[in-house]
């Protein structure tokens, strides 16, 4: 999830634990944590509801930094045909372990053995055939690509191949970017031990 402006603020300060989306299917899974432009956000539910029915005395409304109820229908993006979702989440403190871990800028051999096998299983439970070290190099050599261009040279839909990449991004080898990804120096080490 992105928050633009004030909105950005109000959730980095912890004054927003509410949010108004309009998707076509829930993008946010209760109980997870979700990195975002405004912080570490873990989500505490999520609900579809109608926009028309909000009421301005909603506390929902107010816990969303918005005025009144058509302000939360005026500040709504995409097509308002598409389901509109609740979101109340609350502020992550501390560190997020895997920026620690993308951080490591140097491996020891257990540590290039352990994230190999756990590419190498990648690899075997994929349907499309081994992957992991082609799109680590791929990220690489072409950082700040969107990902729908990335997953068409290499021939594969962009969803699957952004499920991909977020496999990746746990075990701290890549930086999801506005636009595409990079290269963590953890990524960019393990390339290095395995001779790519």
């Amino acid at each position: 999830m992105l928050f633009a402006g004030s909105d950005k603020d109000g959730v980095e300060s912890g004054e927003i634990t509410v949010a108004y989306r309009r998707w076509a299917e829930p993008r946010v899974v209760e109980g997870r944590i979700y990195r975002t432009n405004a912080g570490r956000i873990e989500i505490d539910s999520i609900r579809q509801v109608n926009p028309e029915l909000i009421a301005d005395g909603d506390p929902d409304v107010a816990l969303a930094d918005r005025q009144n109820a058509k302000d939360v229908r005026r500040r709504l993006r995409g097509d308002d045909t598409l389901p509109t979702f609740l979101i109340r989440f609350h502020l992550v403190e501390g560190a997020d372990p895997r920026e620690e871990l993308a951080a490591q800028s140097s491996l020891s051999e257990a540590e290039v053995a352990d994230l190999r096998e756990r590419l190498d299983k990648f690899d075997e439970l994929s349907h499309h055939g081994p992957w992991t070290v082609d799109t680590l190099r791929l990220i690489q050599t072409t950082p700040a690509t969107r990902a729908g261009d990335l997953a068409a040279s290499l021939g594969r839909q962009t969803a699957p191949f952004k499920l991909d990449v977020r496999k990746l991004k746990n075990l701290g080898l890549t930086y999801s970017l506005e636009t595409g990804y990079r290269l963590s120096p953890r990524g960019a080490a393990y390339l290095d031990a395995v001779g790519n």
